[in-house]
C-alpha cells in the first residue's frame, strides 16, 4: 500500500509561508509598483528581506532576524510573482482582480 502524501497547501497557496508573506509583507506593507510589471521572484525576495531588516532597525545577526530569514526559505516566490503579474494586468485593464 502506498502512503498518501501530506497536503501542505494553505488557503490555496503552496504552503503557509507563501500565503503569510503574500498577505503580510506584499499585500499589506506598501505598493509594489516599482517592481511592476514583471515582479521577478528574486526581487520580491530581496524586497521582503529589506522589510525585515528595516523592521529590525538593520541589526544583523539577531535571533529574530535568523528566524525571519529562515521562514523566507519556504516561500514559493514564483507563485507570488505569477499572482502579482495577473493582478497587475487585471488592474491595468480595469478588471476586478480580488
Amino acid at each position: 500500500m502506498l502512503a498518501k502524501e501530506k497536503d501542505n497547501t494553505y488557503n490555496g497557496w503552496t504552503n503557509y509561508a507563501t500565503w503569510r508573506i503574500k498577505l503580510e509583507l506584499i499585500d499589506n506593507y506598501e505598493t509594489l509598483e516599482h517592481l511592476a510589471p514583471m515582479f521577478e521572484p528574486n526581487h520580491l525576495k530581496e524586497y521582503c528581506e529589506e522589510i525585515i531588516a528595516s523592521e529590525l532597525n538593520y541589526k544583523e545577526g539577531t535571533f529574530v532576524e535568523a528566524y525571519a530569514l529562515t521562514f523566507l526559505l519556504d516561500v514559493n516566490w514564483h507563485e507570488i510573482s505569477e499572482h502579482l503579474q495577473t493582478d497587475y494586468i487585471a488592474q491595468d485593464m480595469g478588471l476586478d482582480y480580488d
